[in-house]
């Protein structure tokens, strides 16, 4: 695809058919697919002879690593700037990004979202690394909309609507700055006049589809979730707060939180286990009678410590709270303020070692691999209500049963497989259902609906992987009645 003299993009020349497409089926790929999308030999060429804009030219001298934190790594957290529009002329579509979490409502808003032509994409893209210098999300995103555009050229859309309908996402191609700040995955809307996008912290399947609504189970994983952490890593030198969700971990500003054990008054008024002795020389270091490690009067001025930090945090933030409380710090330390909290949620587990000194991500990681089980109960317990409702007509793994339940508000569980699809038609005026072996030119994703409604209506639904199923189905539900 090339660029006229104004900046924008022509797709190949389709079959003149004149129609308007029912829709253009989904397109998913396995990695080994997606590695296929890097291969092509035309991906860094605009024509026969100009290389694509797109394309990254290092210069010999440049130090390895992407972002611009000085480490190589990209600065995740930082808000999008504006796209600059101004680099592909006459692109009069802006694209918004949405909140990385969703909640319900968005979730329902983008769902209810209706055109002749709605064109979905769905990619996993990359945090750091030499795919970020080398720009290979932009270039799948790229190759991904020059498939599309030849689909729908051949489905009959008019050029001059296709470059309309595609020019913002190839306008992204060229910022940088957008691609060197990725999270796990990346979500697009895109209709006439509308492109919406959603960074994911979870990485999605590649999908490229277009219907007349937008393809909407990959965004489960992101819709909000009220299960919360804190993590509390505790040192004798600096205690630190963290509220840590499904998706990430950030510092909690604790005010008046002592700096250390010396900054607790009642310690440095106890002269007699505290006075300085200097060495008399001016030269060398000092040190503090009764603080040396292991003796039980060192225990006592540190657990005096914990329970002016236990008590400031309970006052500023835990007093409200029942989230359970993760300690991290040495292995000795995790006791004593065990002893000294007055908080009733702290967890069994501990994550023992030195962690002061964690980077924010790798400190998160190592706690979310012990606070898993705490996500998974809400799976668990719908996973149970399955299991208590299987020899009872209160439960199905049978699309026919489920599909029409879902349409009408009867679900309360809905668990569907990781990359499936349900071809067919409803009909909610006759309760006419219609399952087709294979996608055709009227079908629609009937397990995607049936996502959009169980949620949408107040039930709850699960995308997982073929072990997690409750049956050998891509589809179970538990009905409300």
């Amino acid at each position: 695809m090339a660029k006229d003299r104004s900046g924008g993009f022509h797709p190949s020349k389709g079959k003149p058919s004149g129609g308007r497409p029912e829709g253009l089926g989904v397109s998913t790929a396995a990695p080994e697919e997606i590695e296929q999308f890097l291969d092509r030999t035309d991906e860094y060429l605009q024509d026969d002879e100009t290389l694509d804009p797109a394309v990254p030219l290092r210069h010999p001298n440049r130090p390895p690593g992407g972002g611009g934190n000085g480490n190589g790594k990209p600065n995740l957290r930082e808000t999008d700037t504006t796209i600059e529009m101004a680099m592909a002329p006459g692109v009069d579509t802006e694209p918004e990004r949405l909140p990385d979490i969703l909640d319900k409502d968005l979730f329902a808003e983008l769902a209810a979202f209706r055109s002749e032509c709605c064109v979905t994409i769905y990619l996993p893209t990359h945090q750091s690394g030499v795919e970020v210098n080398e720009k290979h999300d932009a270039i799948l995103l790229k190759n991904t909309l020059k498939d599309l555009s030849a689909k729908l050229a051949d489905a009959g859309i008019e050029t001059a609507r296709i470059e309309q309908l595609l020019t913002p996402a190839y306008a992204l191609l060229q910022q940088s700055r957008f691609w060197g700040r990725m999270e796990k995955g990346l979500a697009m809307f895109i209709a006439d006049g509308y492109f919406k996008y959603v960074k994911m912290r979870v990485a999605p399947q590649y999908v490229a589809v277009c219907k007349k609504r937008f393809y909407m189970t990959p965004l489960v994983p992101v819709l909000t979730c009220n299960t919360y952490f804190y993590l509390l890593v505790i040192s004798k030198q600096k205690c630190k707060l963290f509220r840590a969700d499904a998706f990430g971990m950030e510092p909690v500003h604790v005010p008046d939180l002592p700096d250390d054990m010396m900054a607790v008054k009642r310690l440095s008024d106890k002269d007699a286990s505290t006075f300085r002795v200097g060495t008399g020389s001016g030269t060398g270091g000092a040190n503090f009678h009764g603080m040396a490690g292991g003796n039980p009067e060192h225990k006592d001025n540190i657990a005096v410590y914990f329970e002016a930090v236990d008590d400031v945090i309970f006052r500023e933030v835990l007093h409200n709270e029942n989230a359970p409380l993760l300690l991290a710090g040495v292995e000795y330390l995790i006791p004593i303020y065990r002893a000294a909290s007055d908080y009733h949620n702290i967890c069994p587990e501990a994550l023992t070692g030195s962690h002061e000194h964690d980077e924010i991500h790798d400190l998160y990681a190592r706690a979310r691999g012990i606070m898993q089980p705490y996500f998974d109960q809400p799976l668990d317990k719908a996973l149970t209500i399955y299991a208590n409702q299987s020899a009872t007509p209160l439960s199905s793994s049978i699309a026919a049963d489920i599909i029409p339940a879902a349409y009408y508000g009867r679900l309360s569980h809905l668990f569907v497989r990781k990359g499936a699809t349900i071809h067919g038609q409803f009909d909610e005026t006759n309760a006419s259902l219609e399952l087709h072996g294979s996608e055709e030119e009227s079908s629609d994703d009937l397990l995607d609906m049936a996502v959009i409604k169980t949620l949408t209506q107040g039930g709850e639904a699960y995308l997982l992987p073929p072990e997690r199923m409750p049956a050998a189905s891509d589809i179970a539900a538990v009905f409300r009645y």
